[in-house]
């Protein structure tokens, strides 16, 4: 993806670096209402979702094609542009009818390669900005592979959105972040633009900040977040809602970061990472050299390969020094896990 086209001219009115609305579009009064607010604070794209399956059925469904007209609204009376979700051929006919300017594909449907083949066909001869959120399991190749179905079909204005990922334990979040997933994306699609969904990744309103300041630290291009004139009774994910006046007083805080490639400091820092990459590489290797040579005297003395034993008291031993050193210990364990897996991958293959 070399040929990617930005998602607007650099003179249009609005810039992707904040994508702001709320959840869902519930009525003509609510989305209007909530429009106007976001405009006063100086935001410029505004996103509600019209189609919107749950979970389980029952709840809020969204109101469909019926919303476009509202939104067609939003856009005459604030300048706004405007963005929803598509997830099927139809609602794609139905926006490109009504001149959306940018849609988004969820992560249910970014998930599925049939539903993005049937989106990507859909859209195919139509110069619209396309984002693709990451699918819910951590799975970058599926991620990429939704993202190139988009690209096949001839679409350039392309970008992502990182909105976290369904695991067992989510800990204080709804979806975690596991950022080093949009990190790798980042490295693999560099001219790609790469947006972060604070709201659905926390789950609540009060850890939407320092999401967001993550994600702009950690060099994502803008946000996407969901803001409501009422954030309390939105009929849809009221938790995570901010409302405009919030979500602007957030903004002014923020910082976005310049690549700073070319700072002498940053450079010199850089330098002392690659020297101490190349010294952990070749102590991992001398490390290797003896896990071999353990390998050939278990072989002569009968030893089974797995000794889980050694293996806890080595684990225990590291964590325990971790927090001493500055680091985290579940980074230490995860890590020592790693090196203990290609351990024994070496001395069974020997």
């Amino acid at each position: 993806m070399n040929d990617l086209h930005p998602l607007f001219p650099a003179d249009a009115a609005a810039h992707p670096r904040f994508i702001v609305g709320p959840c869902s579009a519930e009525t003509e009064e609510q989305t209007l209402a909530t429009a106007r607010r976001l405009a006063a604070e100086g935001f410029t794209l505004f996103r509600a979702g019209l189609w919107k399956p749950r979970t389980r059925p029952g709840g809020f469904e969204g109101v469909g094609a019926a919303g476009l007209a509202w939104l067609d609204r939003v856009r005459r009376e604030t300048g706004m542009l405007v963005a929803t979700e598509v997830a099927t051929r139809d609602h794609v006919r139905a926006v490109l009818d009504a001149g959306i300017d940018l849609v988004w594909i969820g992560a249910r449907t970014a998930g599925d390669p049939f539903a993005m083949q049937e989106l990507a066909d859909a859209l195919a001869g139509h110069d619209l900005p396309v984002l693709v959120k990451n699918p819910a399991s951590p799975d970058l190749e599926l991620w990429i592979g939704a993202l190139q179905r988009l690209y096949n079909a001839g679409l350039r204005r392309l970008g992502a959105i990182h909105r976290g990922f369904a695991t067992l334990d989510g800990g204080a979040y709804r979806n975690p972040p596991l950022w080093a997933l949009p990190i790798e994306l980042r490295r693999r699609l560099p001219q790609l633009p790469l947006l972060c969904d604070p709201s659905h990744i926390g789950g609540r309103r009060d850890l939407v900040a320092s999401l967001a300041r993550q994600a702009l630290d950690l060099g994502f291009d803008g946000l996407v977040v969901e803001a409501h004139c009422a954030p309390d009774e939105a009929w849809s994910d009221s938790a995570q809602q901010l409302s405009p006046a919030e979500l602007g007083a957030l903004v002014r805080t923020l910082v976005v970061r310049c690549d700073g490639t070319g700072a002498a400091p940053l450079a010199a820092l850089r330098e002392r990472i690659d020297r101490t990459d190349d010294e952990l590489l070749a102590l991992l290797a001398r490390r290797m050299e003896i896990v071999r040579e353990i390998g050939e005297m278990k072989r002569r003395e009968g030893l089974p390969v797995l000794q889980t034993g050694r293996y806890g008291e080595l684990l225990d031993r590291l964590t325990a020094r971790a927090a001493g050193l500055g680091l985290h210990a579940d980074f230490v364990r995860r890590f020592m896990q790693l090196v203990h897996e290609e351990a024994v991958r070496q001395q069974i293959e020997r």
